[in-house]
């Protein structure tokens, strides 16, 4: 189990450059098994579950070159299904919650695909119905073998229906976009997810020939075809790694600039920042965040009462970014309840910061109030394990803000979800080294 020591209490400055979208790679690099043709791949992160994915794909059979940092090539022209069956599989498709997304495009081009059900973080439940619901109404049959926890579902041909999803399930959406686009007929799919990351791989998908409207709304119209071809793709940065700088920057009080973030994919997250006190400019295609030397106040709502911060489905804020604005209210002048709407164990790591001194008080499984700090205090530094990615970054963001050298074990989770993060952190002047 690896190690962080973090001296915390320096302020940080410079640059830094948010890497490719870690939630847009698992959709995208799911898509290639689409088509024979090479499909090339631009920005992807470089990071464990996206790596996980990437031998994934290589095992299936994926003929994969690398060109560059971040650039590859895919081409499924040879792909062993038998390998489905395989005990390899059931043992590394367990443990990457992304490998859900290998579904919808084997059943779409080979009619049948399989996973053993997913692990991933310790975030609480996170259901495949959405996924497989789809998956039936468009004509396939589905399977489950309770003994090793194995799903399939089967298909001579799927044919375009229409589907109200019983969730915006971003991953579920996209899984049955996958398998719609090589439907017999139109698939129309109601209360279908719309975030940007879902947005990309529709238009990756059309490119390759697939015929996708209604993209960036919640009605997706999907015509079948026969085949699609190759294309080339660049993959967003990831937002959620992007808020985390935000954070980063105003709990430290430095001056950092966060490079080509596309700012018109960021939905809500740099609004929500701004209510909890924080300068977020925008520079071009940069944010710029100055030394908050007098801190921030969180905004209260115009009748007075205390602010809520809650996720929502997009274009409301992403569920992923909730932990890091918890860990920054703490040091804020005033007072915001955090809602966490759409996992139940995801606000688990709030003890953590009660031993560093935070005042949060964990009304339930699903929201917490904090009181702010106003750094007339600061956080003290701790021992502590990192349960899941997002609580990881941001238990790592408290300790670069605390008073004295914090230990941080279970890093293997934060690399799960960040590429390089101490080399890019010691590059703007963190106190982190790696054990």
């Amino acid at each position: 189990m690896g190690t962080f020591k973090i001296e915390g209490g320096h302020q940080l400055s410079g640059e830094i450059t948010p890497q490719g979208a870690k939630n847009e790679a698992l959709q995208i690099l799911c898509a290639v098994l689409l088509t024979d043709e090479k499909v090339t791949i631009n920005n992807i992160p470089d990071i464990v579950d996206v790596n996980k994915l990437i031998s994934l794909l290589e095992d299936l059979g994926v003929k994969i070159q690398k060109k560059g940092k971040g650039s590859y090539t895919f081409k499924a022209d040879d792909v062993n299904m038998d390998y489905l069956q395989s005990d390899q599989f059931k043992q590394d498709g367990r443990g990457l919650r992304g490998s859900i997304m290998l579904v919808g495009p084997l059943l779409a081009r080979f009619g049948k695909g399989y996973i053993p059900k997913p692990g991933g973080d310790k975030i609480g439940r996170r259901r495949l119905d959405t996924h497989f619901e789809g998956f039936i109404k468009l004509g396939a049959k589905f399977r489950y073998n309770r003994e090793e926890y194995f799903y399939g579902v089967e298909a001579e041909k799927l044919i375009g229906t229409y589907m109200l999803l019983d969730e915006a399930s971003v991953t579920g959406t996209a899984n049955i976009v996958m398998a719609a686009v090589l439907a017999e007929g139109q698939t129309t799919i109601y209360n279908a997810a719309c975030e940007p990351y879902l947005q990309q791989l529709c238009k990756m998908l059309n490119r390759m020939g697939a015929k996708i409207s209604g993209v960036g709304s919640n009605l997706l119209v999907i015509d079948g075809v026969d085949k699609l071809g190759g294309t080339e793709h660049r993959m967003l940065p990831d937002m959620i790694e992007i808020g985390s700088w935000i954070g980063l920057a105003a709990m430290t009080k430095s001056e950092l600039t966060i490079k080509d973030v596309s700012w018109d994919d960021l939905g809500q997250i740099p609004t929500v920042f701004r209510k909890l006190g924080i300068t977020v400019e925008r520079r071009g295609d940069d944010i710029f965040i100055p030394i908050h030397k007098d801190g921030y106040e969180i905004q209260n709502y115009i009748d007075g009462s205390i602010l809520t911060i809650a996720d929502a489905p997009w274009p409301g804020l992403t569920p992923d970014i909730l932990s890091i604005m918890l860990v920054v209210a703490t040091q804020a002048r005033g007072e915001v309840l955090i809602h966490q709407k759409m996992f139940e164990s995801r606000l688990f790591f709030v003890d953590k910061l009660l031993d560093m001194g935070a005042k949060v008080i964990l009304c339930d499984p699903h929201r917490a109030t904090v009181i702010g700090h106003d750094f007339k205090s600061t956080l003290k530094a701790t021992t502590m394990t990192s349960p899941d990615i997002r609580a990881g970054v941001s238990l790592l963001i408290a300790a670069l803000s605390a008073k004295g050298t914090s230990t941080i074990h279970n890093i293997e989770q934060i690399d799960r979800g960040y590429e390089n993060i101490d080399e890019r952190l010691r590059a703007i002047g963190a106190k982190i080294t790696r054990s």
